[in-house]
């Protein structure tokens, strides 16, 4: 096929120590589990070692010269080595540093075997001239696949290498007549050129083969996975050249210096390709630096355009969870379709406090660099967290907006009912009085008797009038407050319509803003079980826990009380929030109702 090393350069003659074979132990010991330091050293170890011995012969030249062009080939395996293990170690559950290191090896094994004198190991060295093509063109056809070949095709691509580079390799060695050659078994020239052609012939069909296959799959690749596949694309150029390598030593029957360099140059393409993405992952990360220092500012499509920028995936999208359902939408309210197992595209939660609150769908090309895409998905939560507090700050100012409206509204309502009982009640009982007093003053004197009735009414009518201030009073401040909130409980509770008790089971007093709310809230409370529960009974129960002061009303009534609808409650609420309290309303329907108010009371 490609045969890139010579017939002749497999018989060296200087003595070298083999490949440790303990480096194929270690090969075979590939996972998804993290791997110790230890590890790691060793396989930098072996890769040193092993390019060293490669380069032997041209350090130390004492016999046949090597050629310049398997130079450069040896350093092209030392490359693809050192490049696997860095993609292994970064990705150690991805095949692909695995195949990148293999093919690293692949390209030395030959070289090493050649400095052995043994007649074995000059075979093997024959026989493993070109054996790196294989775990090659498996890593050009999975770059996008973490390492695995999951079509039947791409198997078959691979399986094509596999018989003109091993199978009529051996048969080849079977009928080639050769110094060091072990397995030459019937010496003929004439087989043994026809086999040769075969093979060639075979690994032009199956370096055109999987280079289709790459065309198809960078066709079919958006542009993050596109990126993702600039090493398979180096690669398939590089079997490009040597397909016409072959080609012309098919037509022509002489090899081509030039397309014998401009081959094996071209196979540095792959590990600088590989290179190249890993800088870019770098400079990627980099960007992370301007994305955080944006995120406070960034909100529904801006957010998406700078993580899909710092991806590189333009078609990253936001998909906003919604609460309670297992659906999700993008910041206009369309619905996003979650992509399913095996498909190109991948999904990684956005949670906040253990819950999850959004999800980026990204392409799976990116998970080559599974720290951007945390870092990201981190970026995002940030921003989606602030984005939900501002909401939420901006909710609550509305809410404080309106409960300041409702404040000021029931201040304009309690004065003009104020001055409606005023004018209606207590005032024109006064009015009453003064003419029943000047109506007394003429008749004092003529009509003792009808005078005292005057009088006796107008005494009446006074009381009454005093009783509508006290009440009026006890209103706008009720003065029994000034002896404790449990002596203004137990007096509201004695006139409530509804049989209530009191439990009051704290002895520190509460300060005065507190109280007044308690008050106002029990007697709300009261007041609505009168109009609206149908109770027989309710009761009052006052508590302090944790530096607050707790106030419970409840009732057996028919329940059903909602705090969202009518002006009381809704008024209690407002009271409440000014004072930093939180009123919670339980009234399930038929088993009462429950008022619990919390205040903060600084103890």
């Amino acid at each position: 096929m490609i045969r890139v090393a010579s017939r002749e350069a497999v018989s060296g003659t200087l003595e070298a120590s083999p490949v440790d074979r303990r480096s194929a132990r270690v090969l075979s010991r590939f996972g998804e589990a993290d791997r110790p330091a230890a590890f790691w050293v060793t396989l930098w170890v072996v890769v040193a070692a092993a390019e060293f011995g490669a380069l032997v012969p041209v350090i130390w030249s004492h016999g046949e010269p090597v050629d310049a062009w398997q130079v450069v080939f040896r350093l092209i395996g030392g490359s693809f080595a050192a490049c696997g293990l860095i993609a292994w170690h970064r990705r150690p559950d991805s095949r692909s540093g695995l195949l990148m290191t293999a093919t690293g090896f692949g390209f030395l094994m030959s070289p090493l075997l050649a400095q052995i004198e043994a007649g074995s190991a000059q075979t093997a060295a024959i026989v493993t001239s070109d054996l790196w093509a294989i775990p090659f063109s498996a890593l050009m056809l999975t770059f996008l696949t973490g390492g695995r070949l999951v079509s039947s095709i791409d198997r078959w691509a691979v399986a094509s290498f596999v018989l003109p580079l091993i199978i009529l390799q051996v048969v080849w060695l079977l009928f080639l007549e050769e110094d060091g050659n072990v397995l030459v078994a019937f010496p003929d020239a004439q087989i043994a050129s026809g086999v040769d052609k075969a093979q060639r012939v075979l690994s032009g069909v199956a370096c055109a083969f999987t280079i289709v296959l790459i065309a198809l799959q960078w066709h079919a690749a958006s542009r993050p996975r596109r990126r993702a596949l600039l090493p398979s694309v180096a690669g398939a150029g590089a079997l490009a050249l040597f397909a016409a390598l072959v080609t012309n030593d098919l037509v022509t029957g002489a090899r081509s210096d030039v397309l014998l360099w401009l081959a094996v140059t071209s196979l540095v393409a792959v590990p600088l390709a590989f290179l190249a993405g890993l800088l870019r992952s770098r400079l990627a990360r980099g960007g992370l630096t301007d994305l955080f220092r944006e995120l406070r500012m960034m909100r529904g499509p801006a957010l998406q355009g700078a993580l899909a920028k710092t991806l590189g995936d333009p078609e990253l999208v936001v998909a906003y969870r919604i609460p309670g359902q297992d659906a999700y939408v993008r910041s206009d309210g369309a619905t996003v379709t979650m992509p399913r197992p095996g498909e190109q595209r991948r999904i990684v939660p956005v949670e906040h406090n253990g819950r999850e609150i959004a999800a980026l769908v990204y392409d799976a090309s990116l998970d080559d660099d599974p720290e951007l895409v945390e870092a990201v998905s981190a970026a995002a939560a940030i921003a989606l967290e602030n984005e939900h507090l501002q909401a939420e700050a901006e909710e609550r100012l509305s809410e404080l907006r309106a409960s300041r409206e409702r404040l000021v509204a029931a201040g304009d309502a309690e004065r003009r009912r104020l001055e409606r009982d005023l004018h209606d009640g207590a005032q024109q009982r006064l009015v009453a009085i003064a003419m029943q007093l000047r109506f007394l003053q003429g008749r004092i004197r003529e009509d003792p008797s009808t005078a005292e009735q005057l009088a006796g009414t107008a005494s009446d009518e006074l009381a009454k009038s005093l009783a509508e201030l006290r009440e009026l009073a006890r209103g706008i401040h009720p003065a029994v407050l000034d002896h404790g909130l449990d002596a203004a409980l137990e007096s509201l509770a004695s006139r409530s319509p509804v049989p209530a008790t009191v439990q009051y089971e704290t002895a520190e007093p509460f300060p005065a803003p507190v109280e007044l709310a308690g008050y106002f809230i029990a007697s709300e409370a009261l007041t609505n079980v009168a109009k609206y529960a149908q109770a027989r009974s309710a009761s009052i129960r006052v508590t302090r826990h944790a530096g607050r002061a707790v106030i419970e009303i409840a009732d057996d009534g028919i329940g059903g009380a909602d705090a969202t609808r009518g002006s009381g409650l809704r008024g209690l609420t407002d009271r409440v929030e000014a004072l930093d309290g939180t009123l919670r309303v339980v009234s399930p329907a038929g088993g009462g109702t429950v008022v619990v108010a919390e205040l903060p009371c600084g103890s």
